[in-house]
């Protein structure tokens, strides 16, 4: 299986799962489109902090 688990990083916290099995990731204009593998989608204001492939975790930030 190729996808990822997305987290939201708080400074001073532990990472926060935001959307699990994530397949897609794709910039628009309200922020990031995210879709899982059942076609669940969140839009989040956020940015990418690191994609950690290996490990399937998609680290994101609130803008």
């Amino acid at each position: 299986m190729c996808e990822a688990n997305a987290y939201l990083r708080k400074e001073g916290e532990p990472d926060e799962l935001f959307l699990e099995m994530v397949d897609r990731v794709v910039p628009c204009e309200d922020g990031l489109l995210l879709e899982d593998i059942f076609g669940k989608r969140k839009i989040i204001k956020a940015k990418i902090v690191e994609l950690a492939l290996v490990d399937h975790k998609i680290i994101l930030e609130r803008m």
